[in-house]
């Protein structure tokens, strides 16, 4: 949560001109034609004049479309204030998006109270009161406060959040004459090159006006679980805009030239934390599809299929034997218990290296859900939060081991984020040191799965978090599918052994001896891998979310 400013985009009059196209109804642009050979010396005057006329009326007709969509939108957009207490110990507080930070004056030795506090945006959806905005807006807040167009000020209430779609509800008690609903649009609709009109609270200046075009569509937003440690998910259909969008923008609108909202301002990528040109929007079909089920229950489920994977390229499609041009989402992981691994989907159960990186390959291939055709792992997700429901049946047409299948998949709600299964959280102790590894115990069963002696002792590296200590020093996570006690696994992943010559027999130990380490420190891990022990130096990182 970041507060966004929106600056007056300066633009050339070539560029003015194409902006004015669309529905609004311009002046047609007068083209200098070449005079004949026996007009006078005089004749090209007049048509300069022309032209110059009738850029002139170009310019003003886009004045004047720009201004009758602030008048229209503005007095629905508002202010969005937030106030957290913490408890820290430490003065520098970290850097959350849409989060304007308040320093303490002096350096506290002891925990302390004080108060963060943070702005974003938000928009009137209809004249109960209900204000929508970005979920990262109003995540955690003690206290939050709601500033219409003209200055007034009112408490707002949260009454439903969607961590998944970044969409949050709050309620103020307005009167309803007062209150002016935005008016929502078709985002199928949208088309790449279409006026964007971004409307918000940059920075916490409140009513600013950004103008630019849909720069792209069908983008992922990726979304990650509150604690940084859950399974990450994406939205789907979301709108990229050059319109420039900066921290205190989130939970604003960004509309159309009929000032209709296709999108929900909500990120940017940028190196400076400002606006880079490329900024996003939960796309208004998400929000009209959420936005009523957060309202009446306060929650809302998303079907949820229980698969990870990546989009078939050539280089995937050769390691698995299969023609070069060939397309699809691979499935690269199956959630035990999930809806896909209900219906016997199969994830990738051997490792390649291209590029010089390890890939898994070899799991099933989607190529078609219901019917629709499946080009890339977008598709299924995209296809998922469009035109299913919890409960739905859908039929995937699977590639596996050069013959087509069919498969029935019954959807299921997708689950909270669970509590990591690496080390516990250390908030509060000494140290933050940490590994960035999902493991468990080596039992008899997942020894003998991996043809080891059962009395194989260690901890099985079950995944490794993307950029963390582990990853950066090689290890290893498992990808082979397999089963015990009725459970579905995976295996085939590192088995670390030891930690500084200190015996590793079972997670606990692990979890004891990276709890006593620093961050920082360089430690040798003793693995088996593969059947063959070898050893891996890994310098730790600081946990995550530790205050600094």
């Amino acid at each position: 949560m970041k507060r966004y400013k929106l600056f007056i985009a300066t633009l050339l009059l070539p560029l003015l001109v194409l902006a004015g196209c669309g529905s609004a109804a311009l002046p047609s642009i007068s083209v200098a034609q070449p005079a004949p050979v026996s007009a006078p010396m005089a004749a090209p005057v007049p048509t300069a004049v022309s032209s110059a006329t009738s850029s002139g009326d170009v310019l003003s007709a886009l004045e004047g479309k720009l201004g009758a969509i602030y008048d229209q939108v503005n007095p629905s957009v508002v202010n969005i204030r937030v106030v957290q207490k913490q408890e820290m110990s430490a003065p520098s507080l970290p850097e959350i998006p849409g989060f304007r930070f308040f320093e303490p004056p002096t350096t506290p030795q002891e925990p302390q109270e004080f108060y963060r506090q943070g702005a974003g945006s938000g928009f009137v959806w209809d004249k109960e009161g209900h204000i929508i905005t970005n979920n990262h807006v109003v995540a955690d807040a003690d206290k939050i406060s709601v500033t219409f167009y003209d200055g007034t000020v009112v408490p707002g209430e949260i009454v439903g959040t969607d961590p998944d779609s970044d969409l949050a509800v709050v309620k103020v008690d307005v009167p309803a004459n007062r209150l002016l609903p935005v008016q929502m649009f078709d985002s199928s609709q949208v088309k790449v090159g279409q006026l964007a009109v971004a409307i918000g609270n940059p920075f916490a200046l409140e009513g600013t006006m950004t103008v630019g075009f849909v720069s792209a569509l069908g983008r992922l937003l990726p979304v990650q679980s509150a604690d940084g440690q859950g399974p990450g998910y994406s939205i789907p259909d979301v709108i990229q805009t050059d319109a420039p969008i900066n921290p205190g923008n989130s939970g604003g609108v960004l509309v159309n030239d009929q000032g209709q909202v296709i999108g929900v301002t909500s990120a940017i990528i940028s190196p400076v934390g400002a606006s880079a040109g490329i900024g996003f929007a939960i796309p208004a079909g998400i929000v009209t599809k959420v936005v009523p089920v957060l309202i009446n229950s306060g929650h809302y489920q998303h079907p949820w299929l229980g698969v990870s994977g990546t989009s078939l390229n050539p280089d995937l499609a050769e390691a698995m034997k299969l023609n070069s041009d060939q397309r699809g989402a691979l499935v690269v992981d199956v959630v035990p218990g999930s809806p896909a691994d209900n219906a016997g989907l199969q994830g990738s159960d051997r490792q390649v290296t291209i590029e010089g990186q390890d890939v898994r390959v070899g799991g099933d291939l989607i190529t078609a859900i219901d019917g629709q055709p499946v080009k890339e792992f977008d598709d299924v997700v995209t296809y998922l939060a469009r035109a299913t429901d919890v409960g739905q049946e859908v039929s995937l047409t699977v590639l596996r081991d050069g013959g087509e299948e069919t498969l029935p998949v019954i959807l299921a709600a997708r689950p909270k984020s669970a509590e990591a299964q690496s080390e516990p959280s250390q908030s509060g102790q000494a140290s933050g040191a940490w590994l960035g590894i999902a493991g468990q115990t080596v039992t008899p069963q997942i020894a003998q799965a991996m043809n080891l002696p059962q009395d194989q002792e260690g901890v099985l590296v079950e995944q490794v978090e993307a950029n963390s200590p582990a990853d950066q020093a090689g290890l290893r996570g498992s990808y082979k599918p397999a089963t015990i006690d009725g459970q579905s696994l995976l295996v085939g992943g590192d088995i670390i052994t030891a930690l500084d010559e200190q015996p590793v027999t079972q997670i606990e130990d692990l979890q004891a001896l990276v709890r006593q380490a620093e961050p920082d420190q360089e430690v040798t891990l003793t693995i088996l891998r593969d059947g063959e022990q070898v050893e891996v130096s890994v310098t730790l990182g600081e946990r995550p979310g530790t205050s600094q």
